[in-house]
């Protein structure tokens, strides 16, 4: 949701920020990785709309899930989702602190999605173009979609690049029906 990516940007600086000062970016990932999981649940979405389960008792129940092994402060992270009614942003949240660590370590992760698997070589074109592109270290991970035809769909952050037949055709299609 656009709303909760917004809503989610502050949340996921402080947590980085936390994070940073404590060097536990890794923990951060873990834990927020868990909640986001649970927070897409169904079930849990009810639960966190029934009238019965007071903030406190959510609090408790979301610092548990998040395991014993959290960072120092997750359970005041918890408690501020809650009381705010942020806890549907989880899913942003873990995405907008994984790329802030992946910035402070001058990578960036970025997606192929090709209509067929790419060989190793291809691989390594691509991650070289988009490290001299982007200027950041690439983390390349691939998927393959047959409805592409043939080509690629390469994102990077916020720089996509479609140079699949699909696109190419739709692309085709609206300048056509102009």
């Amino acid at each position: 949701m656009a709303d909760n990516a917004s809503l989610a940007r502050p949340y996921a600086k402080a947590v980085f920020s936390l994070a940073d000062e404590s060097g536990a970016h890794e923990a951060w990932s873990s834990v927020l990785s868990q909640l986001s999981n649970v927070s897409q649940d169904g079930d849990f979405a009810s639960l966190i709309s029934d009238p019965r389960i007071d903030g406190a008792q959510l609090t408790k129940l979301l610092a548990e899930l998040a395991g014993e092994n959290a960072p120092a402060g997750t359970e005041n992270f918890i408690n501020l989702l809650v009381t705010n009614g942020r806890v549907d942003a989880l899913a942003d949240i873990e995405q907008q602190f994984t790329e802030l660590v992946a910035k402070a370590k001058a990578q960036v992760n970025a997606q192929v999605i090709s209509a067929m698997a790419l060989s190793e070589e291809q691989k390594t074109s691509i991650s070289a173009a988009l490290e001299a592109r982007l200027g950041l270290k690439v983390n390349l991970e691939e998927t393959v979609d047959a409805d592409l035809i043939g080509g690629a769909v390469i994102k990077a952050g916020d720089l996509v690049i479609d140079g699949s037949a699909k696109g190419r055709l739709e692309k085709l299609t609206s300048v056509l029906m102009r």
